[in-house]
């Protein structure tokens, strides 16, 4: 631990923590404890939500302790039951900002919110009022950084495809003959239940094209959070960025870490907020992977205003040839709004109307709440 972090007292606060653990029945050690201390040294003690991820990747070991430790880390630091008046713990209170910023899934729940409820780190929690609504571009910097450790919590179920192909299931219009005769043999001629020919289903692919250029300046950092959280969520997913090139950073995106994800995107797309040929950089995307399968039944979800400087046949005759090999052409421009029912007056949008079958906005958290809610339906 630095001597910021001792001397602030978070060695002998996450100890005390450890130990409330263990009196709660997780079998914590003190190797485990040497792990969350050097895990938050790394991270920003300060912030409620690094310091549980920090304490559920060290301390937990199985799935089943997991509501224990969301328990105990709730009466620790969010003071959820009433402490001692003598209690030495410095008490700040959980705004609806410090709610925001603390995001945990739906299924792993602490239970009802207390807007009074107040908890200690020594330092007052992001000022940030995260509003899911509010446009990315109009958003202060801690209101972004707010906003993408919520993005990173948003669940991506991927598309589904049904394929010839059928395996054994509950439901179905026909019996799945090699396996009733199994069971009837198994079962002497008398079998419990009817074994039905379900058709498997596999997953579609999901191509994300993200457009980086100048115009997209105050959208391009978000979607690409967004790209990082659907890759580690969902199975088969690609992530392309262009400006006046393509760039493939689907293996820049398999870090870790968001930060280190997000540099290295970054250093590997030289063309960012540069200048913006959309139809170039979808005829190079159909040429040297749609054609080879990458697109074939998959989503192409393509993330642009809309404003190229290139020739509009171009771009026409690469959306052609992109729509007969892909199931799907998706279309996220920011300058949409709320009003996705009209198509924006740019001559790249006016060229590439025909070939959308989904225009979505993604300007700001909610929209693209309804993106993940929305992307099952595509398949």
């Amino acid at each position: 631990m630095s001597s910021t972090v001792t001397d602030g007292g978070y060695t002998e606060l996450f100890i005390e923590f450890s130990s409330a653990l263990r009196e709660a029945g997780l079998p914590i050690g003190t190797d485990d404890v040497m792990s969350l201390c050097a895990a938050i040294a790394e991270l920003n003690a300060a912030d409620i939500l690094d310091t549980y991820w920090a304490g559920r990747t060290t301390l937990v070991t199985r799935r089943d302790h997991i509501p224990v430790y969301d328990n105990v880390f709730r009466y620790f630091f969010l003071d959820e039951v009433l402490s001692k008046p003598d209690d030495p713990r410095i008490t700040m209170r959980a705004s609806a900002n410090s709610q925001g910023v603390l995001q945990v899934p739906d299924t792993e729940t602490f239970g009802d919110q207390h807007q009074d409820e107040e908890f200690h780190l020594g330092y007052m929690a992001s000022p940030a009022d995260v509003r899911r609504t509010k446009n990315f571009a109009e958003c202060t910097p801690e209101e972004l950084a707010a906003l993408r450790r919520i993005m990173a919590s948003i669940r991506i179920t991927p598309p589904r495809r049904r394929t010839r192909r059928r395996v054994a299931g509950d439901r179905g219009r026909r019996l799945h003959l090699k396996r009733m005769v199994r069971e009837l043999m198994r079962r002497h001629g008398e079998p419990d239940r009817f074994i039905y020919a379900e058709r498997r289903r596999r997953v579609r692919p999901l191509i994300l094209l993200l457009d980086v250029s100048g115009s997209m300046a105050d959208y391009s950092r978000n979607l690409l959070q967004f790209a990082y959280s659907t890759r580690r969520a969902a199975g088969r997913v690609e992530v392309f960025c262009f400006g006046t090139r393509l760039t493939r950073i689907t293996r820049q995106l398999d870090r870790r870490r968001p930060d280190e994800a997000m540099a290295e995107a970054a250093r590997t797309v030289f063309d960012w907020d540069g200048g913006t040929r959309i139809g170039d950089s979808i005829n190079d995307f159909v040429a040297k992977w749609a054609r080879r399968g990458l697109a074939r039944g998959g989503i192409v979800v393509i993330c642009s205003d809309g404003l190229d400087r290139g020739d509009p046949e171009t771009l026409a005759n690469a959306l052609d040839r992109l729509d007969r090999l892909c199931h799907r052409i998706v279309w996220m421009n920011p300058h949409v709004g709320d009003r996705t029912d009209v198509v924006p007056n740019s001559v790249g949008m006016l060229v590439a109307e025909p070939y959308i079958d989904r225009l979505l906005s993604g300007h700001n958290l909610r929209s693209l709440e309804e993106f993940a809610q929305i992307l099952p339906e595509l398949g």
